[in-house]
């Protein structure tokens, strides 16, 4: 029987790289909403993406850059989620009753926090809004190389890493994706 990377680490060392992890929720979080959308998607993304790094706490070495290794296990999580996605037929909620067909609609489109005024709602979205769209209607791979550089920051050797991709390949897709934004705003 083999004894988890948890048993095998000081306690420490735990406590150390969980304190760690933990200031990069929020940046997480940030891109995966941009990525899938919808803010419980984005928590049941970020959810996975912390328990895989626990899972995989003996793979990351002390000393390497934390959060591209959680950005990377946050992006791969996205892409094979995306892949599966598109193999799965889209559901069609028609024959539901009149309820359950409006139910899912306003589940799907989402509704503001409840934590906000109106008026704090359309102040955020001034301005923002045909950004996020344009951000938005980017395809997946230039969407996801344009988040992780513009709004995250990461290199493109770091963006290269994550995504499984050549450093060309990045440089491409962040061009063309900026390109694409410039196009739709």
């Amino acid at each position: 029987m083999t004894s988890s990377p948890w048993t095998q680490a000081t306690g420490e060392a735990k406590e150390a790289f969980e304190q760690e992890a933990l200031q990069h929720m929020d940046a997480l979080y940030r891109t995966a909403l941009r990525m899938v959308r919808h803010p419980e998607d984005a928590e049941d993304l970020v959810q996975e993406t912390f328990l895989r790094a626990i899972r995989f706490f003996d793979k990351f070495k002390p000393g390497t850059n934390l959060k591209a290794w959680l950005f990377k296990i946050l992006t791969n999580i996205f892409i094979n989620q995306y892949r599966k996605a598109a193999r799965e037929p889209d559901v069609d909620y028609l024959n539901d009753t009149e309820e359950f067909y409006l139910y899912h609609n306003v589940k799907e489109a989402g509704s503001p926090p409840l934590s906000k005024s109106a008026e704090e709602a359309a102040l955020d979205q001034i301005g923002r809004e045909s950004i996020i769209q344009a951000i938005e209607g980017l395809p997946e791979p230039f969407r996801l190389a344009v988040i992780l550089v513009d709004v995250e920051g990461f290199s493109y050797k770091e963006i290269a890493e994550m995504t499984a991709s050549k450093l060309g390949t990045v440089m491409s897709r962040i061009a063309r994706g900026r390109k694409m934004l410039q196009r739709l705003l």
